[in-house]
């Protein structure tokens, strides 16, 4: 080896340390103290990741003031922002709680859906509120957390019900043309936004055939003695709350702001006002409770403490009263510290220029179309857990392979279809990035008990890989160096 390789390989190795160490600390916490721990300690251990890129990078030389200050922008412009939208779900959850809109969707829910379809009719009820919405986490947030509500009284795994939410909602979110994720891998790789849907179609209809299909095999577990308790929760909610369906207009109000295209925060802000309003329109008793006296300051102060410790509207069922506990602002605090570690982690990596290391020794030799699919969607699992933001994610792996995809003849939609494959739907298998912290917060369960039943979430990357390796409907595009099948073409 030369000394420029040898070089070359010294900085490789030096910037996949903190990625390593990251890995390994996480898995260590996991077998110790159980997945649950990552929440708690997920923090600290990318506090302690980031310190130790800066520390390499301070000894490579790689590290100044203006690029960790790069970094930094570009890792807290895409990640800071999702801080107000978790303050506003934490006070959704609390208030459409106690306002009524969640147990009249449970009671209304167990009375209706079949038990032996649940899995898969969770699964596609979410896929198309998704769809329409465009927004996967104001799925989840909202009907989601209602059928988690559900299955937990029918008795189903937390595991197996949250990755049919996921799943459903991660797919209805990659083919909405409202969708955020879906504008921003197409537009950075410059492909028509409807002709990037349609190559979706490709890759996503398939891996959500399979997870309806292993949903539905999971469903057949389901007893039907698991039911006995249904009748006594449904009437322990009449008996606690005022079920009408007249607060069911909240959420209707709310998905309708979400289908004109209101700002997510505007309308998840407008979601919390609505649920504080309808305490005290739906249920004045538990109103009263909150504000125990009738004065205007006195009322307003309840209401502000409501919101940020939440409350537990006591039905004398064990069972029921762990269902309707609500923890408010302060229950979402561990999520967004976790947020900001992950954004500091993210910073540290690209202000000292090693996760372009690392991309590019990944991206040199390549030069036939499968491995560089391939590179394309192990990329994004790795983006995902060093930016721990999925947008940042897109962009960085848009620069990435354009010019490769370019170089190989392949066409752009190929590349826009293979990262939304690889991050879109893959953010949220991963515990530290924001979208598995946000949903692990918004369903109440850890991320590492969903993380296993995301079905569509792992087969979508798979699908990508087999697609690639078959050639189907990818077509070579004019001015590149090599065909699609890395074979140089004549001048």
């Amino acid at each position: 080896m030369t000394k420029r390789q040898v070089r070359t390989a010294i900085l490789v190795v030096t910037a996949i340390l903190p990625v390593a160490l990251l890995i390994s600390a996480l898995i260590a916490t996991i077998i110790i103290k159980g997945p649950a721990s990552v929440s708690t300690t997920g923090p600290y251990v990318l506090f302690i990741a980031a310190g130790c890129a800066l520390a390499l990078g301070i000894r490579h030389g790689s590290a100044s003031r203006r690029s960790l200050t790069t970094g930094l922008l570009r890792s807290g412009g895409q990640t800071l922002p999702a801080i107000p939208m978790l303050l506003c779900i934490a006070m959704i959850s609390t208030t459409w709680m106690l306002c009524g809109v969640v147990p009249a969707i449970i009671c209304y829910g167990l009375e209706i859906l079949n038990p032996s379809h649940f899995l898969p009719v969770s699964c596609i009820v979410c896929a198309v509120v998704s769809i329409l919405t465009g927004s996967s986490w104001s799925t989840i947030a909202t009907i989601g957390v209602a059928f988690m509500s559900i299955g937990s009284v029918l008795g189903f795994s937390p595991g197996w019900v949250a990755g049919a939410i996921i799943s459903g909602a991660y797919f209805g979110d990659k083919l909405s043309p409202l969708s955020d994720t879906t504008v921003l891998a197409s537009s950075c790789c410059g492909v028509d936004l409807f002709r990037h849907i349609r190559y979706l179609l490709i890759t996503s209809l398939p891996a959500f055939g399979i997870a309806l299909a292993v949903f539905g095999i999971a469903n057949i577990g389901w007893s039907a003695e698991q039911s006995a308790q249904t009748s006594e929760i449904i009437q322990g909610l009449h008996a606690r709350f005022n079920i009408s369906a007249a607060t069911l207009a909240i959420p209707a109000i709310t998905l309708l702001l979400i289908a004109f295209r209101v700002p997510t925060l505007a309308t998840l802000l407008c979601g919390a006002v609505m649920g504080t309003a309808g305490i005290f329109i739906f249920q004045p008793e538990i109103a009263a409770e909150v504000t125990a006296q009738g004065t205007i300051p006195t009322t307003a102060a309840s209401t502000a403490s409501l919101l940020w410790g939440g409350a537990t509207p006591h039905t004398g069922n064990a069972i029921l009263d762990e269902l309707v506990a609500t923890r408010g602002i302060t229950g979402m605090l561990p999520t967004i510290f976790l947020v900001i570690c992950a954004m500091l982690f993210g910073a540290a990596m690209i202000g000292t220029g090693f996760l372009g290391t690392i991309t590019r020794s990944l991206t040199r030799r390549l030069n036939k179309r499968l491995p560089a699919v391939a590179a394309t969607v192990g990329s994004g699992l790795f983006l995902n857990a060093c930016t721990s933001d999925q947008y940042l994610s897109i962009i960085i792996g848009g620069n990435m392979y354009r010019n490769l995809y370019r170089r190989l003849g392949m066409e752009s939609r190929l590349l826009s279809r293979t990262l939304e494959d690889s991050v879109s739907v893959t953010s949220v298998i991963i515990p530290w990035n924001s979208c598995g912290v946000t949903q692990s917060m918004v369903l109440g369960i850890p991320a590492l008990t969903f993380i296993p039943y995301c079905v569509f979430n792992y087969v979508s990357p798979i699908m990508s890989l087999l697609v690639a390796w078959s050639g189907f409907k990818i077509k070579e595009a004019a001015g590149s160096i090599y065909n699609s099948a890395g074979r140089r073409m004549a001048s």
